[in-house]
Parts: structure tokens; sequence; C-alpha cells
């Protein structure tokens, strides 16, 4: 039959190891046995599949055991019959309900959360996952697809967000949020009513989604939502507030924000809401909101400190008046003038010919390309600055409090690379505008227990899950009996199970 034991490295850094047949060139696998994440584990499997094939082959091996007389028992060799991650395994499910999610949803949904925590892939390839880390009562595929939908009809995504907020507050409400948007794109070929194309992130042209992910000030995500491609980014954040104070009756919410949500229609509707805010300005800004302070004061400033001007944003009747903090810091200006030799030298490539002109910064666009130097000496007056438009008063929050908390903005940047990253958050395998919401569901409730496990032991999740993934319980059959034998934590794995169980 051309049997043979197939041994494939998966993308948890286990050998799994199959009975495989090849016939006519063509391989087939018949049987998985298993995954060993040591060599002890690894031999135990090579020396079963050789068993299995010796018996599917015909092969009866010479019993010595029958040479014993009937008086005496017969004894069988150790064989392996089953191996989980009980320790990794219980650790996200203690995550999970410490989040208060074991009261929502299902325990396939459950585990669909715990799996993409632990490897993200497809729904389908899920089961492997499953598997792999021994879970008990896995669920299939269709059962599986049975509960993503009941997922948007019973919209968990809420409860899942309710519970989220109570976690949030357990110490005391919220007075700060932080808000971003990205983009995650498709593969596809035609665009639908969510699938658009827009101004991407990722500087691509194919169809794409844009997400709002609103988050605490240590990151721990409040709120996801998804918005067609073609929207505009400052049309999605009032929306998400308004959900999220409507499902939690929050109020006096501050809502921190990038320049990319800075204009002053954006401003005036925020504040006609109830909601006050810190945006973001754009540095171009800099020499018309400093003009008067520099006229008067000079524009020599130190290292952290803060000017503080206004500005009139809108036209007409919309027009308000608008408290601006600027800050000035050395650290920034030296990565701000790296910046600006790249945009110079880029312009002067342009200039001469080697590059070809784009919308490049400080390049004047004519009969031929120069570049703009008067341009290149006002950007270097304010190398350092940065801007922050807010419509808290002095009284409420000082200029270094406005400054501190637009600060804690690199939380959301954060959170939105674990989830692109870590827990692979492009529905690249989702087509359907509710499949696409189900999958950000789980993503949503799997960065959670990402942002919560990160908190508490200070070491990402991808190093946790490498760190107790290995620690497998091995279920030993020897005469009948069955033993388990688990793996006894050490190094790295023990340091965080002490942190998270001291």
């Amino acid at each position: 039959m051309g049997l043979f034991v197939r041994k494939v490295r998966t993308g948890s850094g286990a050998t799994a190891v199959q009975i495989a047949r090849t016939r006519r060139g063509v391989q087939t696998i018949l049987e998985h046995l298993g995954s060993a994440h040591d060599d002890a584990q690894l031999a135990a499997l090579v020396a079963i599949a050789r068993q299995r094939i010796a018996e599917m082959n015909g092969q009866e091996q010479l019993d010595l055991e029958s040479l014993v007389p009937a008086s005496r028992p017969r004894s069988t060799g150790p064989t392996v019959v089953g191996s989980r991650s009980r320790v990794l395994w219980e650790v996200l499910e203690a995550a999970y309900a410490r989040l208060g999610f074991d009261t929502v949803g299902n325990d396939t949904f459950r585990k669909l959360v715990l799996a993409r925590v632990v490897e993200p892939t497809s729904k389908a390839d899920t089961l492997r996952v499953w598997d792999e880390l021994g879970v008990p009562d896995a669920p299939s595929l269709s059962t599986v697809w049975r509960t993503l939908a009941r997922s948007v009809k019973e919209d968990w995504r809420s409860r899942f967000a309710a519970a989220a907020y109570a976690h949030a507050t357990r110490n005391g409400p919220l007075t700060v949020v932080l808000y971003d948007c990205t983009t995650l794109y498709f593969e596809a070929e035609r665009e639908d009513k969510l699938r658009r194309v827009g101004m991407s992130k990722e500087r691509r042209v194919d169809p794409q989604i844009l997400v709002g992910l609103l988050v605490d000030q240590g990151g721990f995500p409040l709120e996801v939502h998804e918005f067609a491609g073609n929207k505009g980014e400052t049309l999605t954040l009032l929306p998400v507030l308004d959900q999220f104070r409507e499902r939690h009756r929050a109020t006096e919410i501050v809502v921190v924000a990038d320049a990319g949500m800075l204009s002053a229609a954006n401003l005036n509707k925020l504040e006609d809401g109830g909601f006050s805010f810190i945006v973001g300005s754009r540095t171009s800004s800099a020499p018309y909101d400093l003009a008067e302070h520099y006229a008067t004061v000079g524009n020599i400033v130190i290292d952290g400190e803060t000017v503080e001007t206004t500005r009139v944003m809108g036209a007409g009747a919309n027009a308000r008046r608008r408290r601006v903090v600027w800050q000035y810091s050395h650290k920034r200006k030296t990565r701000d003038n790296i910046t600006l030799n790249k945009q110079i030298e880029r312009a002067e490539q342009i200039a001469a010919g080697t590059r070809p002109p784009k919308k490049d910064r400080f390049v004047t666009l004519g009969h031929k390309p120069a570049v703009n130097w008067a341009r290149i000496e006002k950007a270097r007056e304010h190398l350092g600055l940065k801007g922050y438009v807010t419509n808290l008063p002095s009284t409420t929050a000082t200029a270094d409090e406005v400054v501190a908390a637009y600060h804690d903005l690199f939380q959301v940047e954060a959170s939105f690379r674990m989830a692109k990253t870590d827990l692979r958050a492009r529905p690249m395998f989702a087509s359907t505008e509710d499949s696409i919401h189900a999958h950000l569901t789980v993503v949503f409730a799997a960065l959670a227990i990402s942002r919560h496990l990160h908190a508490a032991t200070a070491v990402s999740t991808r190093r946790i899950v490498r760190a107790l993934r290995p620690l497998r319980d091995v279920t030993i059959s020897i005469n009948g009996h069955e033993l388990t034998a688990p793996t006894p934590p050490a190094g790295e794995a023990a340091e965080i199970l002490t942190t998270l169980y001291p």
C-alpha cells in the first residue's frame, strides 16, 4: 500500500505525526495521530504510527508474550493515547471568565475566541488548532457556522461590549476614552455595500472596510465598529460615541483622537453632542497659532514647555474659537528632523529627474519641478512642536494634562497593531457583511483577553502562548490503565503562572 509515517512541522512549532500513503505519485493522509511538543512525545507517536502501519499491512509481529505461562498476566508496552495543553487553555478560560465573557454567547463561541488568541487562522482550520491543543468536546465546522450566524442575529457584540465596559470601570468610572480608525483590505475584484474602495492607510486600491476602535487609557477595548470602506474617517467617530453613551449611559466623557478627526464640522458635532474632546492639531497650523506669541515673547522654547493659544475654526455661523495647546519636545525635534531630511532628499531627487514627481512635500511643480527651500526653512522653525485642540477649559484640564491625555493615544495604536499582527484581524476568509461582523466580534473578544493578560503579566500574548503551549498533560495507557502525566512548568512559564496566580 506504500504506507509511511509522515512528520510535519505545524505553525505552532509542534510536529504533527500522520500515517500517509503514496499511490501512483499521489500522497494521501490516512490518519492524524496527534502533535508532539518534545522528543519523548514524538518518539511515542512515531512508535504508535509504525504499529498501526504494521496492522494495516497485515504483518503480525511475533508475540513473545504467548510464550509466557497463562498464570502470569500479560503486559503491554506504554502507549500515548492523548495529550492536551491544559495549562494554557485553563489560563485563557480563566481570563475569559474574569472579563465576564462567560455570560455571553455559548461554548462554541468561547472556544473560537480562545483558539484565535492561541493561533489565529481560518474558522475551518481552527478545528486543527483545537485538535493540537487537545480541547475536549471540540465543535464541528457546521456548529461553528451556526454559532457565528447566531452571534450576529442575537447581537452578541453588544453584550461583549457591556462586559468589557463593566471590567474597565471596576475601579471607578471612565473619564477619558481613546479613538482611532484603521482600514482592512480584501483581495476581492468587486465592491459591495460594505467592502468599498476608499482612502487606504496601506496605500492599496482593493476594496476595504473601516474599523473604528474605542479603548480606555490602558488600551483595553470598549467598542469596535465597521464602516463602509469609502466612508470618511471623521464621520465614524460620532456614531461610535453615540452608541457607547447610549449603551452604558456614560456622561462627561472626554474623547481623545488623532489629527485625522480634526475638522471644524466634526468638532462642532462632538461639542453639540455633549462630548469633550482632545484632538491632535496639524503642525502646519503652528506658524499661524504661534505668531502672536513669538512676536511678543520670542521663539525660544525649552524642552517640555507648553504654549496656549486660540484658533477660530469654521466659517460664518459655524465658527467657534478653540483652545489650542502647543508643546515643544527636543526628542520630537530630533525625530522630526530625520523625517524632514528624508523629505528634502526625495524633493531633490524629483528636481534632479531621478525620481518621478508625486505629491511630495517641498516640491514646486511647474515647467520644471523644483525644491521649495522657503517652505523648508519655514518647516524647520517648528520642528519639535505638537499641537492639541480641545474644548476643555483650563480650569478643568491644565495644558500638561491635555498633553498627557493625548500621549495615551499610542494605546489605540498598540491595540490595532496587536489585532492586525497577533490576532490577524483582516477578515480575509469572510465575504458577507454578517460574516465580517461575526469575525470582528471574535477578534474584539480575543483582543480584550490579550490586553488583559498583557496588563496582568507585562508579557505579550505571543510569549505567553509560546511559554505555556508546550506544557502538556500526556495520557499514557499501560496494561489497560490510563495515567495522566502533566509537564511541570519551568523558566518563563513558571514566572508567568506565578504572576497570574500569586
